[in-house]
């Protein structure tokens, strides 16, 4: 349990990064999203051929297709966050897409007969009043930004429904089996989404190469796969409520990297975040 708490964590922090490379890049944000998915499978693609060597007797077509669905998930929720994070407060885009706990239990329930249990549910309203504490405050109720609101809700109900499929195909042979087919899908979906916004056809600085990579490798290779990953192994609430500690991670290298300073209320809800998901866990380690 302890090794997996621990990658689950490493995942986290991995996709914690995204936002370091996305305020660097000057790249239109939707053809970003497209180009760190598909770096992510072409890079992936080696360990998807040697597993797919040696499953292939029972790899079948069903497989792909279950793909399908998660990857497109996955695009549409890249592409409803950065247009919706654009048209809303930054408060209330955090606060919103953070929402995933509340969700979660329900998709579990329904799609994985997976029951919320009491140490996760008083994980996840710790957590939750963590998340109150950081930006509820500051969250503004404004007409002008309320499809914005809108948009950032929608995007957190794909992210949710993105993480229960994982935990639904937790059966596949192997996590490489899943992820690739899955990044391929959404990398395609988003491309073909920001050509009616951008043209790809352009010089690309060594700059924007390097931050595409970083882009693709770190919080996509190594956190979105690690989460899938993980929902193999623990429940969907547990990884939905560690996943918040995203901001915490997030928090302490813009810090570091972008000289945001952090208010008081950050290390409160990183209190709370932490022991919620202590809770928790704790709960499925008994």
């Amino acid at each position: 349990m302890v090794l997996r708490i621990t990658l689950l964590v490493l995942g986290v922090f991995a996709c914690s990064t995204a936002v370091i490379f996305i305020k660097e890049s000057r790249e239109h944000a939707i053809l970003l999203s497209s180009y760190r998915l598909l770096v992510a499978a072409l890079a992936l693609t080696p360990l998807f051929i040697r597993d797919y060597r040696k499953h292939r007797d029972s790899y079948t077509r069903a497989h792909l297709y279950a793909c399908l669905l998660p990857g497109v998930a996955l695009g549409l929720h890249f592409i409803t966050w950065i247009i919706g994070a654009r048209m809303t407060d930054a408060v209330n885009a955090s606060l919103i897409v953070n929402l995933v706990p509340i969700v979660m239990p329900f998709l579990m329930l329904i799609m994985v007969q997976e029951r919320l249990t009491r140490r996760e549910l008083v994980g996840t309203v710790l957590a939750l009043v963590g998340l109150l504490v950081l930006s509820g405050a500051d969250y503004k109720l404004n007409l002008e930004h309320f499809w914005g609101d809108v948009l950032c809700f929608v995007s957190m109900l794909l992210f949710s429904y993105y993480l229960a499929l994982a935990r639904k195909n937790r059966h596949f042979q192997s996590t490489w089996l899943y992820v690739v087919p899955l990044y391929y899908v959404a990398g395609v979906f988003c491309f073909v989404t920001a050509l009616f916004f951008v043209n790809p056809v352009k010089a690309y600085p060594a700059r924007e190469i390097a931050l595409v990579l970083a882009l693709g490798i770190i919080p996509t290779v190594v956190g979105h796969s690690i989460l899938n990953h993980s929902l193999k192994n623990l429940r969907g609430q547990i990884v939905s409520i560690v996943n918040m500690g995203q901001f915490i991670f997030a928090g302490i290298m813009a810090y570091i990297f972008l000289a945001e300073v952090p208010a008081a209320t950050f290390y409160v809800a990183c209190l709370l975040v932490v022991a919620g998901a202590y809770i928790a866990i704790r709960e499925g380690d008994q």
